[in-house]
C-alpha cells in the first residue's frame, strides 16, 4: 500500500502550478493517496514570518522572477511570468475544491485545483471570475454549475479557515507543501525528495 500525502496548496502559487504534473505522475507511480488542503497562505504568512509578494524586498522579487524563468525553461511548462489576473481572487476556486473534497471526491478536487492553476499561469484566465471558473470546472469533465452551487453551502468558507489553522498546526509555512509521515517537503523543487519518500 502506498503512502499518504497531505498536499497544501495556494491556488495563486506559480510554484504549486509548476509542480502539478510531476506530483500527479509520482502519486500514480507509487500508488500514494492524497488529501488536498486549499489554504489561505496570507494567514499562514502572518504567523510564520512570510511576506506577500508586494511587500518583499526588491532583490527577493527579482530573484523570484529569475527562478520562475529557470523552472519554466527546465520543465518546458507553458508559464506566463506576469499573468494579467495575478493575484486572482482564489476564494471561489478554493471553495469549489473544498466542496468536492468534502463530498469525498478527492481526485476531482485535485483535478480542479490543478486546472485552476493552469488557467491562471498558462492560459491568462481570470480564475476568480465565476463564469470563467465554471468553464474551467466544466473542462475537467465535471458539472461546473453544480460544483459552484455546492461551494456556497453553509460551512464551506469556514472549512477553509479550519484547513488554514490545521496547516499552521502542522508547521506548514509555504506552498506547495507535501507532508508525508509527519515530514514536510516545501516547494516544487523538493519533489525529488517527495518521490524518494514515496518510494521508501
Amino acid at each position: 500500500m502506498g503512502k499518504h500525502v497531505d498536499y497544501y496548496v495556494s491556488l495563486n502559487s506559480p510554484w504549486t502550478y509548476l509542480g502539478t504534473a510531476r506530483f500527479d505522475a509520482m502519486v500514480k507511480k507509487h500508488g500514494a493517496t492524497v488529501t488536498i488542503w486549499p489554504v489561505d497562505f496570507g494567514s499562514v504568512f502572518a504567523v510564520s514570518g512570510g511576506l506577500p509578494l508586494p511587500k518583499r524586498a526588491p532583490q527577493r522579487q527579482a530573484y523570484r522572477m529569475m527562478e520562475l524563468k529557470r523552472w519554466r525553461d527546465h520543465l518546458g511548462m507553458k508559464t506566463t511570468l506576469e499573468p494579467k489576473f495575478f493575484p486572482a481572487n482564489e476564494v471561489p476556486a478554493a471553495k469549489c475544491v473544498i466542496a468536492l473534497r468534502e463530498e469525498g471526491r478527492m481526485a476531482d478536487a485535485i483535478k480542479v485545483a490543478h486546472a485552476v492553476l493552469t488557467g491562471l499561469w498558462a492560459e491568462e484566465k481570470n480564475t476568480g471570475d465565476l463564469p470563467t471558473l465554471q468553464a474551467i470546472i466544466d473542462g475537467c469533465g465535471l458539472d461546473g454549475a453544480a460544483v459552484l452551487k455546492a461551494s456556497e453551502a453553509p460551512g464551506i468558507a469556514e472549512k477553509r479557515e479550519a484547513y488554514t489553522r490545521h496547516a499552521i498546526s502542522q508547521g506548514v509555512f509555504g506552498a506547495p507543501s507535501f507532508v508525508i509521515d509527519g515530514e514536510i517537503f516545501w516547494g516544487q523543487d523538493r519533489l525529488d525528495f517527495v518521490e524518494r519518500k514515496l518510494a521508501s
